[in-house]
């Protein structure tokens, strides 16, 4: 995972790790890489973060979630929204991947990787319910706009796979 200079409180981490991605619920934000701080300010917290892409509709969620998290855990929240530097999928932690891949999407692959697989010119997004190579997309667009559609040729299993962003 990228980092690009963020600062996350051990107590605030804590509790942002329980907030998850309402689009993909089995990651929470920081496995998503959207938090890019979180620090007191005297009875505040301030959280910043990043959309995955800057037209997420998933962010104003992302906002009251956070708030009612820290909320709950009787802390008052502040939530800026940034938009740069810009999200990257190097964000997603190792454990984020692994929970995307059980969940049944595809995590990214690297820029180059993943240009040829949405060209169609090699076989290399691996099917998140057999492990076969044995795919082909469907759709540039799957279930949102950073996921594209693919079709396991094996198991015959439809799948997001998340495109790269960088």
């Amino acid at each position: 995972m990228t980092t690009t200079n963020i600062h996350i409180e051990p107590q605030l981490a804590e509790i942002l790790a329980t907030v998850s991605d309402p689009e993909i619920p089995v990651l929470s934000i920081m496995d998503m890489g959207v938090v890019r701080s979180a620090e007191m300010n005297g009875n505040i917290a301030e959280v910043t973060i990043t959309p995955t892409y800057s037209g997420c509709p998933a962010m104003d969620v992302i906002g009251d979630d956070i708030k009612k998290a820290l909320r709950d855990n009787g802390i008052e929240a502040k939530v800026n929204l940034v938009l740069s530097p810009a999200w990257t999928t190097d964000w997603i932690t190792e454990k984020g991947r692994n929970a995307l891949e059980k969940y049944g999407i595809a995590p990214p692959l690297e820029p180059e990787a993943d240009i040829a697989a949405l060209l169609g010119n090699q076989k290399i997004v691996k099917c998140p319910q057999c492990g076969s190579h044995n795919t082909k997309m469907i759709s540039q667009f799957g279930s949102t706009a950073c996921k594209a559609f693919f079709q396991c040729q094996d198991c015959q299993e439809p799948f997001d796979y998340f495109k790269c962003l960088k």
